[in-house]
């Protein structure tokens, strides 16, 4: 697929068939969030990838309680076949940039007016769901508040944050946009993008 349809085709699919993705797809989408930029090279995220009904089913019932499940508009979310739990680590951070090549000798987190740490783990989800959208599957990109939970099922180590996750799968039918693309709208480019100097 033309770069270009990637771009235009994104966007969040939150209803997903109950069919297995290819591991080799899957293996493709995590391989490329890897080649998203991290700051001094730092690459200080973590994937932890759940494939199957079982693997799945222990995120959904770790982190959307049953009753939260049932009010959720999109039922067929949590059929997704794929859940990429995208995890940041600051330390990778302050680690590389204690180096000799960067110069400083401590790792002073103050040093840091950005958490580039959750920033680059952004790009790399970001790059998940473009490359979901080259293999032909849905992906959605959501929070999830429920770090202790998450850790408790999953053996994560504390020194990782959950930035996000990503369902993926193919795409179900009937599958509908959110009512916040109805009720805000994309906002026009005269209002985002401010050429040689701000302007309103």
């Amino acid at each position: 697929m033309e770069f270009q349809d990637v771009v235009r085709k994104r966007k969040m699919v939150r209803s997903l068939e109950d069919r297995p993705v290819p591991r080799e797809l899957v293996e493709r989408i995590v391989a490329n969030a890897q080649r998203a930029p991290s700051a001094g090279f730092s690459q200080g995220w973590a994937f932890l990838v759940l494939q199957g009904r079982e693997e799945t089913s222990r995120y959904w019932d770790a982190t959307w309680p049953a009753e939260r499940r049932a009010e959720f508009g999109w039922p067929k979310m949590f059929d997704a076949p794929v859940v990429i739990v995208c995890l940041s680590n600051k330390s990778a951070y302050l680690d590389r940039y204690a180096r000799e090549d960067k110069g400083w000798t401590d790792r002073d987190e103050k040093r840091w007016y950005m958490p580039y740490w959750h920033i680059d783990t952004g790009m790399a989800a970001l790059l998940i769901l473009q490359t979901a959208v080259d293999a032909g599957l849905g992906a959605v990109f959501f929070g999830v508040p429920q770090v202790k939970e998450l850790r408790a099922a999953f053996g994560i180590p504390d020194e990782y944050e959950p930035v996000g996750a990503v369902a993926l799968g193919y795409a179900a039918a009937g599958d509908r946009p959110s009512p916040s693309l109805k009720n805000v709208g994309r906002r026009p480019a005269e209002s985002v993008v401010h050429w040689g100097r701000w302007s309103t």
